[in-house]
């Protein structure tokens, strides 16, 4: 692999476009450390120092490589751009308009490509207010002594929103620009860089508590377990034979070909384990502004917001079989495969076309998502029950789901990079 890497760089076009991309992800996490203006840097350090946060705002500062905590210009990180990617994928089931502009090809995309744009950068004006409040209430960093914002005028606050703002807008486009000139797709790998950037912090801290080098050893090896497992599943497939009869157009014959259609175990992507942590972490976060000494308080961050109560487990599972199969069925519609199967002339062997092939093609991913909900519950929890075996309060950001976020983006990123090599008659990555 190393030498298919050294045969990358020396082909000029693919290495501009490795040094391109590299160079992006290196802004992106230059900006993540520059304070947004009306911050106290100083006091920053030191509350995050003494900060306990809870799991929504860790989510979030995942996703923004610690510039969330640090109230950076990146502060909002990629966040924003994929609640509005989801939340215009989902609108193609409510809204008939988008699912037209779906079907319409690539203008169509770029249509929504623009709407994503749009929705985007309100989401950023929104959760920028909402962060510099939280962070002035004191909410953000709860144990804090200092004000980490000194000056409250409004024309700080607005600054600092536009501030943000602009930040994200402008991630948003060193991501377009990786995947127009670079190598990959821009978002994933902004994404892959602010998960990686947190992943030495968390793993020095704990090798650095009681029994540090046993702790660390096991972590270790239950993360490259994890990531076997991930590449075994990520790369598996189910295929779907399909036959299409031969028809004569003119005085031409088409048709009488075979193919397949792939249908991957996990075809929901971390998207399931991103909607159940965000719903479980909304209890805690509404405790929060709660008395301490409430009842349904002290319940709520007993059971809901500890990740090691049975509760909170069980829960979670449900809610990431829930969405699995939520999304697939947003994202997959076997009677629109099925209709376009018909009216190309393909059929599956030994299922009629029409209706049968849709009610096989359910049946087919219903079992699949199944084992796919499965796996995505279990590669999720188990860096973390591992962590509370070992007693370690220290947690891995966002559990095993960033693994399968990092892995994933990795895998796609080396297949570009081989299909490139491929074209100009090299050895790949992939023997």
């Amino acid at each position: 692999m190393l030498s298919a890497f050294a045969r990358a760089f020396r082909t000029p076009d693919l290495r501009r476009k490795l040094l391109f991309t590299i160079a992006i992800m290196a802004i992106f996490r230059v900006g993540s450390f520059i304070p947004t203006p009306g911050v106290d840097y100083a006091n920053v350090q030191q509350c995050i120092a003494s900060q306990g946060q809870n799991d929504l705002l860790g989510m979030v500062n995942l996703f923004s490589g610690g510039a969330l905590l640090q109230l950076s210009i990146f502060a909002l990180g990629i966040m924003p751009y994929i609640t509005a990617s989801i939340i215009v994928q989902l609108l193609r089931v409510v809204i008939p308009h988008f699912e037209a502009l779906h079907k319409e090809g690539q203008s169509g995309t770029a249509k929504l490509t623009q709407y994503t744009r749009y929705l985007t950068i309100a989401l950023a004006i929104l959760q920028s207010t909402t962060v510099i409040t939280t962070a002035r209430s004191g909410f953000l960093f709860p144990n804090c002594p200092v004000e980490v914002i000194p000056n409250d005028s409004f024309m700080t606050s607005a600054l600092m929103v536009i501030t943000m703002t602009a930040g994200t807008g402008l991630i948003m486009w060193l991501g377009e620009l990786i995947s127009e000139r670079g190598v990959g797709n821009g978002m994933s790998l902004l994404i892959f860089t602010s998960i990686a950037a947190s992943f030495p912090t968390a793993l020095w801290s704990i090798a650095g508590g009681a029994n540090g080098a046993v702790n660390f050893t096991i972590m270790i090896a239950v993360i490259i377990l994890v990531i076997g497992l991930v590449v075994f599943v990520e790369q598996s497939q189910r295929r779907v034979p399909v036959q299409y009869a031969k028809r004569m157009v003119g005085r031409k014959m088409y048709g009488g070909s075979s193919t397949y259609i792939p249908i991957k175990i996990n075809m929901s992507g971390v998207i399931p384990v991103i909607f159940a942590s965000s719903l479980l972490a909304v209890p805690g976060l509404i405790a929060q502004f709660g008395d301490a000494t409430a009842g349904w308080v002290q319940w709520v961050s007993k059971y809901l917001a500890d990740p090691a109560s049975p509760i909170h487990i069980s829960i979670y599972v449900l809610l990431i079989v829930f969405f699995c199969f939520f999304y697939t069925a947003i994202t997959f519609n076997p009677d629109e495969v099925a209709d376009n199967m018909k009216k190309y002339g393909g059929f599956i062997p030994g299922i009629r076309a029409g209706r049968p092939t849709a009610e096989y093609l359910d049946y087919v991913i219903t079992r699949i998502t199944s084992a796919g909900a499965i796996y995505l519950a279990l590669v999720a929890l188990i860096p973390t029950l591992v962590l509370v075996l070992l007693g370690v309060s220290t947690n891995i950001p966002f559990g095993g789901s960033s693994i399968l976020i990092v892995v994933g983006v990795g895998l796609e990123t080396v297949k570009q990079i081989d299909s490139q090599l491929q074209q100009r008659h090299y050895e790949g990555f992939l023997r």
